[in-house]
């Protein structure tokens, strides 16, 4: 993999490419590990569309939105833009009378479900002008060309309670996960205290519901087992992995705790579940994360980070991927892997970061 980085600032417009002079600033060149793709503000959650080149990335940041990545030419643009022709309401989705703004859209966790050949129903959480799962047809049946995207509606979280990922199965049931409910902190699962869970809408509910047993230490990353039978989700305080059936989801299956790295999102890969996260003890930043005046230290010192693969069957972890802190990129959040390179997603950084899964390539 070349060193030299492809960094954009690119707004669709009319269906054309407007590039901006990105490119030319120092600070998108390669590092000794990563090259880059700039101008995907926070790219918290990252998606490959299947069998295509393109990459979807979210925006956790104020108006940072969608962006659809051309993983061929490394070039990032922004997705929704809220043309007209990017608006198609559909009647299962009826909790908000019209789109995202574009200028306030910031989404977090990103969720894609192939729903027919070429065809994918892609949910986003969104904290910008209101706190909802958007609902967006995706159509690749063109796989050179880039996938269209259409608002469909949302479902809105319940009052006071912020998403922070999400999922669905094949019937359509979304579920989502509360970092933190009213009334807790970042501080307090930090300190190992429940604070967030897992809740649940089916298609013929009119509101999400809080799943019994699911109160974690930080519920964050969150999938559907593969045949619609449980969930796998994040505990963000612990470190671990939280296995539940989705008949009866008052007692965990089991649990199983990350191998020295803080796992944030967690996503198919074929048959695989992929996780990524920062490192849990950095001796750069101090070691592990740290509670200071009593509050949670923001880990905005740079931390190394993991990617690794999880077997649920025979719960174990295996390393895809690690490295140490990187001067351009923090904040590990997401990983997905295109054509052997190894995509990483942050909610801290300007850009998403590139690796060979083969390291001797990029030096």
């Amino acid at each position: 993999m070349k060193r030299a980085a492809l960094c954009l600032g690119v707004a669709l417009i009319g269906g054309c490419a407007s590039l901006s002079n990105e490119t030319a600033k120092p600070t998108c060149a390669a590092t000794s590990q990563f090259a880059f793709v700039c101008g995907a503000t926070k790219p918290e959650d990252l998606a490959v569309v299947p069998g295509t080149r393109w990459v979807i990335a979210s925006g956790f940041a104020t108006g940072a939105g969608l962006k659809i990545v051309d993983g061929r030419a490394r070039r990032a643009y922004k997705w929704f833009t809220g043309r007209t022709d990017q608006v198609a309401p559909d009647a299962r989705y009826p909790d908000c009378a019209g789109p995202p703004n574009p200028a306030l859209f910031t989404a977090r966790g990103i969720s894609l479900r192939v729903t027919a050949p070429g065809r994918a129903r892609l949910l986003v959480v969104n904290h910008g002008g209101r706190e909802a799962i958007e609902i967006f047809a995706v159509d690749f049946r063109r796989p050179d060309a880039a996938p269209l995207l259409r608002w469909q509606g949302c479902l809105a979280m319940p009052a006071g309670h912020v998403a922070n990922s999400v999922a669905s199965y094949s019937d359509g049931t979304v579920i989502a996960t509360v970092l933190t409910r009213p009334g807790t902190s970042i501080t307090d699962f930090v300190m190992g205290r429940d604070t967030g869970g897992v809740y649940e809408r089916g298609p013929r509910d009119r509101v999400f519901r809080l799943l019994p047993g699911t109160q974690l230490a930080g519920n964050n990353g969150l999938e559907t087992a593969r045949d619609d039978s449980g969930f796998y989700v994040i505990a963000f305080g612990p470190r671990q992995v939280v296995a539940y059936a989705r008949r009866d989801t008052r007692q965990p299956l089991w649990r199983l705790t990350a191998p020295d790295f803080m796992p944030d999102n967690i996503h198919w890969d074929g048959d695989r579940l992929l996780l990524a996260g920062m490192a849990r003890d950095e001796p750069a930043c101090g070691g592990t994360r740290k509670i200071i005046d009593g509050v949670a230290d923001t880990m905005a010192c740079h931390r190394g980070w993991t990617v690794a693969q999880l077997d649920p069957v025979a719960q174990r972890f295996t390393l895809v991927a690690s490295g140490p802190p990187d001067p351009l990129f923090n904040g590990v959040s997401a990983a997905v892997i295109l054509d052997g390179a190894l995509w990483l997603g942050s909610y801290q950084a300007d850009r998403i970061a590139i690796r060979s899964l083969n390291h001797d390539d990029m030096n």
